[in-house]
């Protein structure tokens, strides 16, 4: 199972996010700020609060959405070596 190692808010409700894998990708967490609670998320300061826990991206506030999710659903943009990713970030 693929997990979050590494997080990075963007511009226009995008993350820049790291996997286990070393794969890199962009999620656009755009669509979500219409449903339930992440509607809290149109709150750029809370959205760049972001952060790594639990294999995942968190925010505060219980807001977490699911590796498997992230991972299937965006887009790949480059990767780095898995060990050292992983290495880095603990």
């Amino acid at each position: 199972m693929q997990s979050v190692t590494k997080v990075i808010p963007q511009e226009g409700y995008q993350l820049l996010i790291t996997f286990n894998t070393g794969e890199i990708k962009v999620f656009d967490a755009q669509p979500y700020l219409e449903k339930g609670v992440f509607t809290r998320l149109k709150d750029k300061v809370l959205f760049n609060q972001v952060y790594v826990a639990y294999d995942t991206i968190c925010w505060p506030g219980n807001l977490d959405i699911a590796p498997e999710t992230l991972y299937d659903r965006s887009q790949t943009i480059g990767s780095v070596d898995p060990v050292k990713a992983v290495a880095v970030n603990k």
